[in-house]
């Protein structure tokens, strides 16, 4: 498997802002698609997969938070923005999102999914791989 280039890759999928993981990934990965630097293996999956279901968990719409993470700021000032828009986040929600993110792939309706990637990848014999942040950080080089 090549490695990516890692100036072309957003933050890892347990990175945080604010206590939330992923937000941090899915605004670089906004980021860099705007820079036209976004690896193109993540381009394709843009506002589907984890990307929808952060934005579900928030209330805003994709289109709409990807407008407000290019007119600049930080990612604490675009989530601020998020909850602004919906609800704030307490730390229940918090611990339930960041649960999700940590486990999806493990056992779940994701899990098919995830063992499809990693053969395709390469990796179907890797047991160690068993949830799709586990997946991303080694298919982006973070991990052996």
């Amino acid at each position: 498997m090549s490695k990516p280039n890692p100036s072309r890759l957003p933050p890892g999928p347990c990175d945080e802002t604010a206590g939330l993981n992923y937000f941090p990934r899915l605004t670089g990965k906004i980021r860099l698609q705007a820079a036209g630097l976004l690896w193109e293996d993540l381009a394709a999956n843009m506002s589907k997969g984890i990307d929808a279901a952060l934005c579900g968990f928030l209330h805003v719409d994709y289109e709409a938070l990807r407008m407000r993470v290019l007119e600049g700021g930080s990612d604490a000032e675009v989530l601020a923005w998020c909850e602004a828009r919906s609800r704030v986040l307490n730390d229940i929600d918090r611990l339930v999102w960041n649960y999700y993110v940590a486990k999806l792939g493990w056992q779940d309706h994701v899990t098919l999914a995830l063992e499809k990637r990693k053969a395709e990848a390469g990796l179907a014999s890797r047991d160690d791989i068993q949830t799709i942040a586990h997946y991303i950080d080694v298919d982006e080089g973070r991990r052996e």
